[in-house]
């Protein structure tokens, strides 16, 4: 297994149906590419412990198989369109990648 871990901290002029949308599309864009085993995304839990960043505003998690199918969906048409769509709103993306 291959685990792709991003979160993203957005823009001030990121409104709020810019969030929903973009949030709606990690599931259903992202989920879509061939080689994605799971997809999920969501919002900070707020959970209220020193050690929990909840700073950022989406977080999305995706599983493969192995490196070789998220090396594909990185270059994926569909995953372009994601960036293409929301590049503008990225204030910060940090990614965390573990297999």
């Amino acid at each position: 297994m291959f685990i792709h871990t991003v979160y993203f901290w957005l823009t001030d002029d990121a409104t709020d149906e810019v969030r929903n949308r973009m949030l709606a599309d990690c599931i259903e864009l992202l989920s879509k590419i061939p080689g994605a085993r799971h997809v999920w995304a969501g919002t900070p839990a707020m959970t209220p412990r020193p050690v929990v960043d909840n700073s950022y505003a989406i977080g999305l998690c995706c599983v493969y198989d192995d490196v070789k199918a998220h090396d594909e969906y990185q270059v994926h048409p569909l995953h372009k369109e994601f960036g293409a769509r929301y590049k503008q709103y990225w204030k910060t993306v940090k990614i965390y990648d573990f297999k």
